[in-house]
């Protein structure tokens, strides 16, 4: 290539997908497709370490299709394979736009569903398999998908798939499919799971890195609240949402529990329209919350991890981690949902006393400090239930225990005021008493600026 910014007119393409990729009104290539096009175009197999909201996924999209380019026979000829429904269906809408000005067939296969829609798809004929690995492996086992003519597969989003338990399913599907093939994995981190992943999988392959892995993107700012309980998260988190500069935001949970609670508090709030997102949360319900919120109809997404990685768009301003993810790499994902396409977006986190060891974590694996802001004033700080500090007090027994064996426990040590309490009694050149202290820890006021 020139020495002039590169263009999709570069890449050796043909007429309909340059087509396609003016009228989807691409400008010019990100980072990750200027590196992985022209290698998997040439047949090499390819490892790309690439954050969300990269452009990754056209990244193996058109060389697939550009290598596929029209139909022909009955059975499949490449194959990509993703952790969630979501992120299928996204994939799938990809291969739709950029694939229109071709004749070529795909299916997009999923649990949740009945399998017949999807088999009588597959029995028409298709050039192109997205796939979940369990449903792919279900339908191979009934027959109802032939593998000797696959040339071609794609593992998307490789680390959340191994989190997700799918290497038995990973390494089935490795059995059936023609052992001469091009094979181009991506992922947004390159732990040991992933790095023993690459070797069974990749042969020989070109390693492309856009950004040090599990790093976060630039046009993304974020910030951290210390936070003592889960109802003054809640009160901060109405505060922001009554900005109107928090014009479009997904809020992360770490549960269905907690994702619905905060669903029914906020629906009763008046912040616009608002849906949640979830695994109780039929297939179809879950599919018309996210187009009502890509469609700008829905101001509010709840979600908990289960779709951090299924929803590409574009003008998301605000990432809220209602909860800190205990999957580390999960927070790469969840903020990726923000400042993607060049935009500028934020992500804020809530971090109560139980979660501050894991957030040091994720720090740690972003190789950066998240910058700490005080909770406004207007903010009621409520009192900390005794349960919920007993709560909290297991956790940090049980993160400590992890570090060091032989550690008591919480009660067995004096501890000083953190950051998340600000007493609000003194008596002139006297302590607190050691029993009201035990009572009142973090209970008493607002955060130290």
């Amino acid at each position: 290539m020139s020495d002039s910014l590169p263009k999709f007119e570069d890449f050796k393409l043909n007429r309909q997908l340059w087509d396609a990729i003016s009228e989807a009104g691409y400008d010019k290539p990100t980072p990750i497709q200027q590196k992985a096009i022209p290698l998997a175009l040439a047949g090499h197999d390819v490892l790309g370490i690439a954050q969300t909201g990269t452009g990754k996924t056209a990244a193996y999209v058109l060389p697939i299709l550009m290598k596929v380019k029209y139909a022909q026979g009955r059975l499949p000829r490449a194959l990509i394979l993703a952790p969630t429904r979501e992120l299928v269906l996204q994939i799938e809408e990809a291969v739709q736009q950029l694939g229109k000005n071709t004749d070529l067939r795909y299916v997009a296969l999923f649990g949740g569903l009945g399998p017949k829609t999807q088999i009588e798809k597959l029995q028409e004929g298709v050039d192109i398999i997205i796939s979940t690995p369990g449903r792919f492996m279900d339908l191979y086992r009934k027959e109802a998908i032939l593998t000797k003519e696959i040339k071609t597969m794609v593992m998307d989003e490789a680390d959340k798939m191994l989190d997700m338990g799918f290497l038995p399913q990973i390494r089935a599907i490795l059995e059936v499919i023609p052992v001469k093939r091009q094979n181009l994995l991506f992922s947004a981190t390159f732990g040991s799971k992933v790095e023993r992943l690459s070797e069974e999988f990749l042969e020989f392959p070109e390693r492309v890195e856009v950004a040090p892995q599990a790093t976060t993107a630039d046009t993304i700012r974020q910030i951290k609240y210390f936070v003592p309980n889960i109802k003054t998260k809640i009160n901060l988190l109405h505060f922001l949402l009554q900005d109107e500069g928090v014009s479009r935001v997904m809020i992360f949970a770490k549960s269905r529990k907690n994702a619905e609670a905060v669903f029914s508090y906020l629906g009763r709030k008046n912040l616009g329209q608002i849906r949640v997102i979830h695994a109780n949360k039929g297939q179809n319900t879950r599919i018309n919350s996210m187009d009502d919120f890509k469609s700008g109809e829905v101001r509010i997404l709840v979600a908990t991890d289960v779709a951090a990685r299924g929803i590409d768009v574009s003008m998301v301003s605000h990432v809220i981690n209602f909860d800190v993810p205990l999957i580390y790499e999960d927070y790469v994902h969840r903020i990726g949902r923000t400042g993607r396409a060049e935009n500028e977006g934020m992500a804020i986190t809530f971090v109560n006393p139980g979660e501050e060891y894991h957030f040091e974590k994720i720090e740690k694996i972003i190789r950066m400090p998240v910058p700490q802001e005080s909770i406004p004033d207007i903010v009621e700080v409520t009192e900390t239930p005794f349960e919920e500090k007993q709560e909290y007090a297991r956790e940090i027994d049980n993160q400590k225990r992890k570090e060091n064996p032989e550690f008591k426990g919480a009660f067995h040590e004096k501890k000083p005021f953190s950051k998340y309490e600000k007493p609000t009694e003194k008596k002139k050149g006297k302590k607190f008493k050691a029993k009201k202290n035990r009572n009142q820890l973090g209970a008493q006021g607002k955060y130290k600026k």
